[in-house]
């Protein structure tokens, strides 16, 4: 005889976090937010280096919290879409498992539509997969906020 179960909808990892703002500011203005360095630096940590290419590095320090982050740039097609791999928070830096962070920018009236997808989290494994999803949509928050003041206050 079989044994099987139904999953729940409730027990699956959640893989993607998504998240949409209408910035108003130019397309232009929000791609040199989100692809340099200096842009960077201002809302996304306190310190940054881009290597603007794919499989080019981005790094980025955040001194306020005493931490660094590492990712692999996967997609550059100015000034629309901008990607890389991160790693997760709490693995080793040596691990591979990686999200991917993708921003879609498009014109619209009011000034630019930003769309954020991250995504990867089922492919963690439901304790790590669900710790990480709801530290990233939290830090996703959060750093969207910065970047509004960022580009507010220019």
């Amino acid at each position: 005889m079989a044994t099987y179960w139904l999953r729940e909808e409730a027990d699956v990892v959640p893989d993607k976090i998504e998240r949409e703002l209408v910035l108003k500011h130019s397309v232009e203005r929000v791609w040199t937010a989100l692809t340099t360095a200096e842009g960077l630096a201002g809302w996304f940590g306190s310190a940054a280096e881009i290597d603007l290419r794919p499989g080019g590095r981005l790094f980025l320090r955040w001194e306020e919290h005493n931490a660094e982050g590492l990712a692999t740039v996967e997609a550059v097609e100015p000034p629309h879409r901008f990607a890389f791999w991160w790693g997760i928070d709490g693995l080793p830096k040596e691990d591979p498992r990686r999200t991917l962070v993708e921003f879609t920018l498009t014109a619209v009236p009011e000034g630019t539509l930003l769309r954020l997808v991250e995504s990867g989290f089922a492919e963690l494994g439901e304790q790590i997969g669900r710790a990480a999803q709801a530290g990233n949509a939290g830090g996703w928050e959060s750093e969207l906020g910065d970047l509004v003041a960022y580009l507010d206050a220019a």
